[in-house]
């Protein structure tokens, strides 16, 4: 790997070139303002071209060196590419507030530091759970404080070997603690900032969202290329690093190719399990008309015989009732002779 490239299109597009209002400029800034236009300083892009290039190669040697960097950024436009860019190259970032003594107190920090850590150890385990709801609200808050503060620094283990901060203005504090200990110090420096205190300076824009995206990439990128040099100087073989990636993929396509044939077999299969399954259903179908069309035939049966005896029964009415008249017919002639 290489530094980082980029062009002198890039920063324009980017908006690097824009400063702020002409009366709220800087006087130690006016060696790197080009000019104004509609009451806006512009920066000459021709000295930032070669000031970032500087700082990029310090951030390299930083880092093939084995050292760390803390990316400082707390504005809302710089909170997330700030994060984005140093967990990309597995550094350090305080995106949230910088709190007074970060450096120069660590002994302190350290210990909020494995506060945060005892208590993210409870919510894992749900221990936190037994508690009562005043208490459980009280350590959920305290995370949460905790979690915005240090997340960043938590695996940081001591002071940084650098540090990369945007807006010096408003992260005065965080270059005034690096200044104190002697730890370098690489910033974004805009037209209304002062660049005392910083030992590489980038003039630029600190405001645009997409200057400091652009920043941060680049950044980034370099302290992958630190740690890619590392990695070699360490003995570490980087083509066979490279070259396991693409007998995954080989092997990855052999599994796609036989994948085919396997859904084809198991088509098939199921398939053949479908045609029994079907063929058994026809079968029980026609068992069950089979049965139907004859029971027809016993209701039939059962009709006529229930008929038969209804004949019976009627027939065996008749022939009481004849009977009976015949026996009254008979018991008259006797009482007129009497």
């Amino acid at each position: 790997m290489a530094l980082p490239e980029f062009s002198l299109r890039q920063l324009l597009e980017a908006g690097v070139h824009f400063g702020h209002q002409t009366q709220r400029w800087d006087p130690l800034m006016g060696p790197y303002i080009y000019g104004s236009r509609n009451g806006i300083h512009i920066l000459d892009l021709t000295q930032t071209v070669p000031m970032l290039d500087q700082a990029l190669n310090v951030v390299r040697e930083t880092v093939a060196k084995g050292g760390s960097i803390l990316f400082v950024g707390t504005k809302r436009q710089a909170s997330s590419p700030i994060a984005e860019a140093a967990e990309k190259c597995a550094q350090y970032y305080m995106n949230h507030r910088w709190l007074g003594g970060t450096l120069t107190n660590w002994k302190t920090v350290s210990q909020s530091i494995q506060r945060l850590k005892s208590i993210d150890e409870q919510v894992a385990s749900g221990s936190i759970e037994g508690l009562t709801k005043k208490e459980r609200l009280g350590v959920e808050r305290e995370h949460a404080k905790l979690k915005a503060s240090f997340d960043g620094i938590a695996e940081m283990g001591g002071v940084p070997d650098l540090v990369f901060v945007v807006d010096v203005k408003k992260e005065a504090l965080a270059v005034a603690e690096a200044n104190k200990l002697g730890i370098p110090v690489v910033a974004v420096v805009d037209t209304n900032c002062s660049p005392t205190g910083v030992d590489y300076m980038i003039p630029g824009n600190d405001d645009a969202s997409r200057a400091i995206g652009l920043y941060c990439d680049l950044i980034s990128r370099a302290a992958l290329d630190g740690m890619s040099a590392q990695l070699g100087a360490a003995g570490v073989d980087l083509g066979e690093m490279e070259e396991a990636p693409s007998e995954e993929v080989l092997t990855e396509a052999v599994e796609e190719e036989l994948k085919p044939e396997n859904t084809a077999e198991s088509a098939t299969t199921t398939t053949k399990a479908e045609g029994k399954e079907t063929a058994d259903k026809v079968e029980v179908t026609t068992k069950k008309s089979k049965a139907s069309t004859k029971k027809p035939k016993a209701v039939a049966k059962n009709t006529s015989t229930s008929k038969a005896t209804k004949k019976d029964d009627d027939k065996m009415s008749e022939s009481s009732s004849v009977e009976d008249k015949k026996a009254k017919s008979d018991e008259k002639p006797v009482e007129d002779i009497a």
